[in-house]
């Protein structure tokens, strides 16, 4: 029986057990039981000796945001509206067969955008090239989901079964689980929280099936199982995702809204180029970037050249940025903007920027 059979059969099992209280340990053993196979069936196997061709794309600019979805629902019709790049967009599936990069330059930063092949069903088990695809997009730093807005919903349910299988997970947070194996000792079972759906029989259980007997585990937050096998499993990767709804130009008005009024949802179309820059503002809140601006003593700011660093950066931040040896001769820095009480303001290395702040470094 190979893993393929074996991952079949155990949803199988999974989607004819009844959910109630009796059967939540045996739900809880088939679900790791289940991660086990899936980290097994993305290992690449050992026998194999010609090595699979990926989607090497250097990492480039400021971000990255890759664009997933299933085959003609406008992925490379978008990229070229977006960006100075052309992809051959035709009304046939799988015209792009490979990773077509672009960059979109939006605020003064450098948007690297990755055109990836469509996805179909079974991609998580390397059907269609998938498995390619799906390895790009855990290197990005936003996901695009482009849906076909006339398909409905059959779409992003699909698509979010596929990426929740190969351990990406969207719009979530990592779990607040301290997870620490230990050479001995046994388990040793906490929590600062009621935990309804989690029970320290059924943690020892989950723990078993990895052949785990020795660990420290405390929970902070009340998860679920499938949560807390992500933390064992450890390479799970979270990361924000935009529902971008395409070909709004062909459904309803009534149905346009109800889309664009979900959660994370943005309703474009490539064809009559609607709602584009909207789409790009929401693009740039999820990317959470700042823009810093530098300032000289006794000149004005160079609003042409910004310093492009994530939400929440500090002034070591900005320094390391400019140059690597700035931070050791740091004497002070002032700093014009929103982050300040009054301006100028006069900060030390561990002050918080913020969008549109300027700086001015004086060294020792």
């Amino acid at each position: 029986m190979g893993i393929l059979e074996k991952i079949s059969e155990i949803e199988k099992e999974i989607a004819r057990t009844q959910k109630n209280k009796a059967t939540e340990y045996h739900l809880g053993l088939l679900k790791a039981k289940l991660a086990k196979y899936r980290a097994q069936l993305l290992e690449p196997s050992k026998s194999s000796s010609s090595k699979g061709e990926g989607f090497d794309v250097m990492k480039s600019g400021d971000a990255r945001v890759a664009l997933i979805g299933f085959p003609s629902v406008g992925k490379s019709t978008f990229l070229s509206l977006m960006t100075s790049t052309a992809s051959e967009a035709a009304s046939y599936e799988f015209t792009t067969l490979t990773c077509i990069p672009g960059v979109i330059e939006y605020k003064g930063a450098n948007i690297q955008l990755l055109d990836l092949p469509g996805i179909i069903e079974g991609a998580a088990q390397g059907k269609g090239r998938g498995r390619q695809v799906i390895a790009v997009a855990r290197t990005a730093d936003v996901v695009i989901m482009m849906l076909d807005a006339t398909k409905g919903e059959v779409q992003r349910s699909l698509l979010e079964k596929e990426l929740g299988s190969v351990g990406i997970r969207l719009n979530k947070h990592k779990p607040n689980i301290y997870f620490k194996p230990k050479k001995g000792g046994g388990i040793s079972f906490n929590s600062t929280v009621t935990l309804t759906q989690c029970s320290e029989k059924l943690v020892q259980l989950i723990l078993h099936e990895y052949k785990i007997f020795n660990a420290e585990v405390l929970f902070r937050e009340d998860c679920s199982p499938d949560e807390f096998i992500d933390v064992i499993m450890g390479n799970r990767v979270y990361m924000p995702c935009l529902y971008v709804y395409n070909k709004i130009d062909q459904i309803s008005m009534e149905e346009v809204d109800r889309l664009a009024r979900k959660p994370d949802s943005v309703v474009i179309s490539c064809g009559m180029k609607l709602n584009l820059d909207y789409l790009l503002e929401m693009l740039w809140e999820y990317l959470a970037l700042t823009c810093i601006y530098t300032k000289k003593r006794g000149q004005r700011p160079d609003f042409t050249d910004a310093i492009i660093l994530r939400k929440g950066a500090s002034v070591e931040h900005v320094c390391h940025r400019i140059h690597r040896s700035l931070a050791s001769q740091f004497k002070y820095a002032l700093v014009w903007g929103t982050s300040t009480k009054y301006s100028p303001q006069r900060v030390g290395l561990t002050h918080t920027m913020e969008h549109e702040d300027v700086i001015q470094i004086v060294k020792k």
